[in-house]
């Protein structure tokens, strides 16, 4: 029997085995972090993102620290272990500070890294915290020189006179060491708390952003910025909108796009006007009368936005849903899938606790073909964009054995409850996954759940 297949679907069917959400099946692999229920403030994990080749894992704490994890070289033969990832460097990145003409406390927090595409030897990468940005080098020493002429081996100078011969210094061995330090300190151009970076596609410049501007640097240049979106209005009670997210387009380096607290995306172009406050391209999509409420603002209000590795579409996330969009359809999203649609009964005491106001992140994986984001209780979700097949995972660490198959969790809204189903009203709102990565060439995922970082991989035979 002859079975035809079409070209479409035999893309789709490869697009699906090379990055699938759901077809493939997800094993444990690793756990960072405490296994402590108290968990101390400075340890909670605020950013999580891996570099462009996928071989080192960023994340940032709100203590102000990045550690940065690498995948184990010789582990990528052995398919089994997969994925394995090991402290590479850790480094203070922000202490607090103190405005004193504000009175006011800057945290050390970090809100984003962002890798830059390594050039050389050394890895550079940008972290923020509310106020100030910096770029960071990480490079490895593993020679020393010896055999200084006007130096002893401890560092001590030695007189000039009592050198009597002339040596060539030369580099030894030494054990690894990995050094990270600051070359750029972009400060005092925000006002407002930064809520994101973006590096542009030229690899020259990038952008910050708070609550009411958006900035744009470029790398070298520490001492001055160009603001390239500014929305505060004159009489500050006339405020309807915050910006919440932005991003360079990843191909097209005039373009980008800003998010705001009312649920809209403003795409702008850099090439009208230095001053982009007209936007090229708004997208929303028209409110459904029927689900109308007092919580519609908020939660309407978006928490992330990115471009797919293709440049095409865009992933928004507001606090119930996942919307993807085509850059050249303005109206309404090409795709939406419901996060935890189960919540909507559940809001007022969601907005009681200040649970409502929590902000998910979402990421593409490689291909584009699927979607993921967190949710509460720990369960993170996957929409795959070929199949429109959904999953739930839990990050746990009673499935803390390596290679241990993920089993799909299901939450049951109302009515009698199945034996593998979750009641809604036990989910714990405290635990929560805000922050996600995907492995831009495997499938290698992060998930970060309070103190702990989680890495999952596809099952390999």
């Amino acid at each position: 029997m002859v079975v035809e297949v079409s070209i479409l679907d035999f893309i789709h069917y490869v697009i699906a085995g090379a990055g699938g959400g759901n077809d493939i099946q997800w094993c444990f692999s690793q756990v960072k972090g405490a296994v402590d229920d108290d968990v101390a403030e400075a340890d909670i994990i605020s950013t999580v993102e891996f570099n462009h080749s996928g071989e080192l894992l960023a994340t940032g704490d709100k203590g102000g620290r990045v550690v940065i994890f690498q995948q184990e070289q010789e582990n990528k033969i052995q398919s089994h272990s997969r994925g394995e990832y090991n402290v590479y460097s850790t480094f203070q990145s922000h202490e607090p500070e103190f405005d004193y003409l504000k009175s006011l406390e800057i945290e050390e927090k970090i809100n984003k890294i962002r890798w830059l595409p390594q050039k050389n030897a050394a890895q550079f990468l940008l972290s923020t915290n509310d106020k100030t940005i910096k770029l960071w080098k990480i490079s490895e020493r593993d020679k020393r020189p010896e055999g200084y002429n006007l130096k002893e081996e401890d560092g001590r100078y030695r007189d000039p006179t009592t050198v009597t011969t002339l040596r060539v210094p030369v580099f030894r061995p030494m054990d690894l060491m990995v050094e990270a330090s600051p070359r750029r300190i972009f400060a005092n151009a925000h006002t407002y708390h930064i809520n994101s970076i973006s590096i542009n596609s030229d690899y020259e410049t990038y952008l910050s952003a708070d609550d009411l501007r958006i900035n744009l640097w470029h790398l070298e240049i520490t001492d001055r910025s160009f603001n390239i979106v500014d929305i505060k209005p004159a009489n500050m009670e006339e405020l309807t909108e915050v910006i919440t997210a932005a991003e360079f387009h990843p191909n097209s380096c005039n373009t980008f796009v800003y998010s705001s607290s009312k649920g809209t995306i403003r795409l702008c172009d850099m090439r009208a006007s230095a001053l982009c406050d007209r936007h090229s391209k708004l997208f929303e999509e028209p409110e459904d009368p029927s689900n109308r409420s007092f919580f519609s603002e908020i939660i309407s209000s978006i928490s992330d936005v990115k471009f797919s590795h293709s440049g095409r579409y865009m992933m928004t996330r507001d606090y119930l849903s996942v919307k993807i969009w085509d850059l050249n359809m303005e109206n309404r999203p090409v795709e939406t899938y419901q996060v935890h649609e189960y919540l909507r009964s559940k809001l007022c005491s969601l907005y009681e606790n200040d649970c409502i106001f929590d902000k998910f992140e979402c990421c593409w994986n490689g291909s584009d073909s699927v979607v993921m984001t967190g949710s509460y209780n720990n369960f993170f979700r996957m929409f795959d964009r070929n199949t429109k097949r959904d999953i739930t995972l839990e990050a746990s660490r009673e499935n803390n054995k390596p290679r241990t198959v993920l089993k799909p969790r299901k939450v049951c809204a109302s009515g009698k409850r199945k034996k593998d189903e979750i009641s809604v009203d036990s989910l714990d709102f405290n635990k929560k996954i805000l922050h996600t990565a995907w492995h831009p060439k495997e499938n290698i995922i992060a998930v970060a759940t309070t103190n702990n970082l989680y890495i999952f991989q596809d099952k390999v035979n």
